[in-house]
């Protein structure tokens, strides 16, 4: 690659630093431990095609786990797992556990914990853990890790997401919808990130076969297992399955309260600048109102005869007059502004209603304030309503009523002589 090629531009240069400082893609790093749980390895290198090599692994198995873009998944291959989730990336074979170093992983103690409660695990024994073969042991171990780490997050999350939106409640301000939007952030992408590790249990769990194929115990000691008999491991990954779900249904609910909260303070929002709004129209048409008697006082300030000027009401006369027309000019414009506000889905002011509403009279009410006032004779046009629609479909039945109600006597058959 030419030197002219990496300084040809910025994106150019940032792509060559990238391909220049990758990591060695040829090796990878891991932990490895035996069968009674001992450490044998710690953070050896080993090659891509020694692994493939002595696993029985293709490269295309590896790339899953050595690639950057983190993908949770559970992967059955005739001797092995391969399992990536979250922090972890290991394979599992039916005497061998190796665990593979994340690079540029900023959950070390998180991991820490983990190679501990691995360790402890298949050291256990088969009896220890119910009778749980060690390929088991092994996958109950990173689940568990998972699982802890899945939860601690949500906790440290919901704890920050409730308090902040007891506080919004309270008073609403530009650092708080700032932590609310870096919060909503936060929990969007640790709900995709729980979704897709539940998805990925899902997945195993679909698959009969895989879930035969993982007893690897019983195939290196040449047992065939039938493909409907796995009955363990299913509970298993099935109990993990639910705790994963269960997260997703709390961040879930936790995101769900954030819009909630986004909506409502928008539409307070929404309503203190319809508010501001409103103030400043009635300062405008205070100011025209002001405007048009200046205007009166104006035209007789000046230096022209206008033939008043010698009388003794002129001053008072044309003063009342410019007051007498500044208010009417405010009355009218605060009218118009009141009708403005008054706006209904039925047009300006109610105008234009149509169906059985307009048989409340001109004078009904449309507001939702009085909507209980007007119960009595909305009540009496939905019965008047009823009633002629009942008449209509039976043509011209017998009406028979106590206080005007419609009642439809049909006529009664006489039982047949014996």
């Amino acid at each position: 690659m030419s030197p002219t090629y990496l300084d040809s531009g910025s994106d150019n240069s940032i792509l060559g630093r990238h391909l220049l400082h990758k990591p060695n893609d040829m090796v990878l790093r891991c932990t490895e431990f035996d069968q009674d749980g001992n450490v044998t390895v710690v953070s050896g290198e080993f090659k891509k095609t020694e692994l493939c090599t002595k696993h029985g692994l293709l490269p295309r198995d590896l790339r899953k786990l050595d690639s950057s873009i983190i993908v949770p998944h559970i992967l059955v291959r005739k001797n092995s797992i391969l399992v990536n989730l979250l922090h972890i990336r290991a394979l599992i074979k039916a005497d061998t556990v190796l665990v593979f170093d994340v690079y540029g992983s900023t959950d070390s103690h998180t991991q820490s914990i983990f190679m501990y409660d691995l360790e402890g695990k298949l050291r256990q024994g088969s009896k220890a853990m119910g009778g749980l073969p060690y390929e088991m042991r092994a996958l109950e171990a990173i689940l568990i890790s998972v699982t802890a780490a899945l939860e601690s997050e949500m906790k440290v999350l919901q704890e920050l997401v409730v308090e902040l939106l007891a506080e919004l409640e309270e008073d609403i301000d530009r650092d708080k919808l700032r932590h609310l939007l870096i919060y909503s952030k936060k929990l969007s992408t640790f709900e995709q990130k729980a979704k897709l590790i539940r998805d990925a249990i899902d997945e195993i769990l679909e698959a009969d076969d895989d879930l035969a194929d993982m007893y690897l115990t019983e195939q290196m000691k040449g047992i065939e297992r039938p493909h409907e008999e796995h009955s363990e491991v299913e509970m298993l990954l099935e109990s993990y399955h639910k705790i994963t779900d269960e997260i997703v249904q709390v961040a879930g609910n936790l995101v769900s309260n954030i819009r909630n909260t986004e909506e409502i303070v928008n539409i307070i929002l929404d309503a203190n600048r319809n508010s501001l709004m409103l103030l400043d129209l009635k300062f405008s048409i205070g100011t025209l109102g002001i405007g048009s008697g200046a205007f009166i006082a104006s035209l007789y300030g000046m230096n022209l005869k206008n033939f008043v000027e010698e009388s003794d009401f002129a001053f008072i006369g044309v003063s009342g007059w410019a007051f007498i027309f500044s208010g009417i000019i405010c009355m009218y414009g605060l009218h118009k502004l009141r009708r403005t506000q008054r706006l209904s889905m039925w047009g300006e002011g109610g105008k234009g209603r149509k169906g059985w509403m307009s048989s409340l009279g001109p004078g009904s009410p449309t507001a939702p304030a009085n909507v209980t006032k007007a119960l009595p004779q909305i009540n009496k046009a939905l019965k008047n309503e009823r009633d002629n629609r009942i008449a209509a479909a039976y043509g011209n039945p017998k009406l028979k009523g106590a206080s005007g109600s419609l009642a439809i006597v049909s006529p009664v058959k006489k039982p047949a002589k014996q």
